[in-house]
């Protein structure tokens, strides 16, 4: 368990107030040009040495990422953005940090782009999130009025300026091409790799698209060192992290702890346990709604990192923990998602725009029983040719969730086809 010493995120329940005073209470800002002064090469080592990988999903390492901006961009613009899009179904980690604890989103987004030689940060920020946004303008005003931003920002001798894009409520702008498009004025959708974003990214300049907890916890690692983050966690799944736990739980929470904590501990510690008790589990989303689910007989011994959810066929993802005790119809919930995952589809790719669509309508027939036994293969077999064969992960998010579903629920799947047979049978 997380010690409170080894908290980053000392007021995510907003007890205390966002603003630069309380903010500097509690540490923030506290020698950053000092911090500056160790060189843009060594921030990106010790980035490198904690171990940190990316917050938002894909959990690539992050001072990798950043080593991969050019060091002599010509005197031409460069670019930091941050993805504070957060439109993952579970996921609402982000949110807590740009409401009660802006100033480390504010003050990592000036160490990283000072690391990459970036000449300004942009913040894509949901929709949606109007109060969350207009906290964010109010932090970067009070950051700029004290000499933390702008010109000689914390009298370092490095210019950044920081700004606020608010998107309209797409899910697919959170893939980081795709937010690019929507940054420039453009329909968000996703662009073909390569070029990657770090030679061509924002106006065809050089751009690392990075998560808003990303960016959050590179102050405190370069302030209390590589080897303190690295030590929490397990090897190669470092560190603190956000764990947001919804659905049949008695406390839905979000919460910090350490990487590699057990499942079942995280639920009974921090969210009161599963209502009706642990044996009332019949299925966890351990990383928000794009990953398979896991049934309890795996839920009872799983750690959530990264690895260890690879190992059983899921993802880490965003950690958002969507809690589905006995009385789910576990059916019904993966059809709702993938209605979600239909609605999303930018319509880019064929087999996102025409697989995501029947897929859904296949699982609206299986949630009544109105399909045939052999129907679930079928199903399955148009997942996996979804999956891996668009230009974003958006049709993987889809066709994951329903692989879930018929790896560990297919019994459950025939029986209900079986049980409408026999009804209309029987009628």
């Amino acid at each position: 368990m997380l010690s409170d010493k080894d908290r980053i995120f000392t007021n995510l329940y907003g007890t205390a107030p966002w603003n630069l005073k309380s903010a500097r209470a509690r540490g923030d800002w506290q020698g950053t040009a000092q911090l500056m002064a160790k060189g843009q090469d060594l921030i990106i080592d010790e980035i490198k040495e904690s171990g940190l990988r990316g917050r938002g999903g894909a959990g690539f390492p992050t001072g990798l990422k950043w080593s991969f901006m050019p060091k002599d961009n010509g005197g031409q613009p460069a670019y930091l953005v941050v993805n504070a899009d957060e439109g993952e179904p579970g996921t609402c980690k982000d949110r807590d940090i740009m409401r009660h604890d802006p100033h480390k989103l504010i003050e990592g987004s000036l160490l990283a782009a000072y690391a990459m030689r970036a000449t300004a940060v942009y913040i894509y920020i949901r929709g949606e999130f109007s109060e969350e946004a207009d906290i964010l303008e109010a932090a970067i005003d009070e950051a700029r009025a004290a000499g933390l931003l702008g010109p000689d920002a914390c009298g370092s001798g490095y210019d950044c300026e920081i700004y606020v894009h608010r998107g309209a409520g797409a899910y697919i702008c959170g893939e980081e091409t795709a937010l690019i498009e929507s940054l420039e004025g453009k329909k968000g959708q996703p662009r073909l790799k390569p070029p990657f974003p770090a030679l061509v990214g924002v106006y065809g300049r050089p751009t690392t698209v990075n998560n808003v907890e990303s960016i959050a916890v590179v102050p405190t690692i370069l302030r209390r060192g590589a080897g303190w983050f690295a030590g929490l966690g397990r090897t190669n799944n470092t560190g603190t992290k956000i764990f947001c736990i919804s659905g049949h739980v008695n406390n839905p929470c979000n919460v910090e702890e350490e990487m590699g904590i057990p499942m079942k501990t995280l639920i009974e510690r921090h969210a009161g346990g599963v209502r009706g008790g642990w044996e009332n589990l019949k299925a966890v989303i351990p990383g928000g709604s794009s990953v398979p689910l896991l049934p309890k007989s795996i839920c009872d011994t799983v750690c959530m990192d990264f690895d260890s959810l690879k190992d059983v066929h899921s993802g880490l993802g965003t950690a958002a923990v969507i809690v589905m005790d006995k009385s789910t119809d576990i059916i019904k919930a993966i059809t709702r998602l993938s209605k979600f995952y239909a609605h999303e589809s930018c319509g880019q790719c064929t087999p996102c725009r025409e697989g995501t669509g029947w897929m859904w309508r296949v699982m609206e027939r299986l949630v009544k029983g109105q399909a045939e036994i052999d129907e679930i293969d079928m199903l399955l077999d148009v997942s996996y040719q979804v999956e891996g064969h668009t230009i974003c992960a958006l049709g993987d998010a889809a066709a994951w969730p329903i692989q879930g579903l018929v790896r560990h629920f297919r019994d459950e799947i025939e029986h209900r086809i079986l049980a409408f047979k026999s009804q209309v049978a029987a009628e």
